[in-house]
């Protein structure tokens, strides 16, 4: 679990200090995220050492709400001058997010039918386990 912890401390201090040096207005935990992201696609060794305690952790995510949510009630007189351009952004980034992810969907679907080589998978039953 501790060495989990650090590879993730790595890898967003990795993130700080690009988005620092290169004065991104991306904050540095997401580049450390992308980061390990790309990792893991060229070099699944990390994989079993972390995978156990981020499942653990992903378990527990609501918690990591909880600041936001204080925010958000210390800032509230903020959110209320500024209701419509928070509330214009939330209804399109959902809207592109739920396009985008239509628009992969479609392009795997169409892939996947044009192989001939990629055996079928059988539906899940109820309880997500393969027919």
């Amino acid at each position: 679990m501790l060495q989990t912890f650090a590879i993730l401390l790595v890898f967003q201090s990795i993130g700080e200090v690009i988005s620092y040096a290169l004065t991104l207005p991306v904050p540095g935990p997401v580049l450390g995220m992308i980061l390990l992201f790309g990792w893991l696609v060229f070099d699944d060794r990390l994989l079993p050492i972390i995978q156990g305690t981020t499942s653990e952790l992903l378990k527990h995510l609501s918690l990591l709400f909880v600041p936001a949510g204080v925010g958000i009630m210390v800032h509230a007189s903020r959110i209320e001058g500024e209701w419509m351009p928070i509330l214009v952004a939330l209804v399109v980034s959902t809207w592109l997010a739920i396009a985008t992810t239509a628009v992969v969907t479609r392009m795997l679907m169409r892939k996947r039918a044009d192989t001939p080589d990629m055996p079928d998978v059988p539906p899940a039953d109820a309880k997500g386990e393969q027919a």
